[in-house]
């Protein structure tokens, strides 16, 4: 089972960013588009999304995330079961399979895993 978490910029650098990107619409508005015509136009647009999005996170509790972690869990489920005996591991997968927390299939192939590694 993999989990992800969800990773959004910190309050300082979204404020430098929506301050920035104010900046840059101003230059798309003021310069960019009276020289450069459509190149001028989607400048300020790009310049615009991103002022938004940097001001969303700045000012907001949610905030846009700009990347994703996948944290894996059976990596850490092994370093945890590292210094278990064979005989440990085997029982509390039973125990979870008796609780009803994981299913037999589930239950199976860890099971395989763990004799293997006798």
């Amino acid at each position: 089972m993999s989990r992800r978490v969800r990773v959004k910029p910190g309050k300082g650098q979204s404020m430098a960013g929506f301050f920035v990107g104010i900046l840059f619409c101003f230059i798309g508005i003021f310069v960019a588009i009276p020289i450069f015509k459509m190149f001028g136009i989607i400048w300020t647009l790009m310049a615009a999304i991103i002022t938004v999005i940097n001001g969303y996170n700045a000012f907001s509790d949610q905030g846009i995330a700009s990347h994703e972690i996948t944290i894996d869990e059976e990596d850490s489920q092994v370093k945890t079961d590292y210094n278990k005996t064979s005989e440990q591991r085997l029982n509390e997968l039973q125990s979870l399979l008796n609780k009803g927390m994981i299913t037999y299939d589930e239950y199976q192939e860890k099971r395989k895993k763990i004799l293997e590694d006798i």
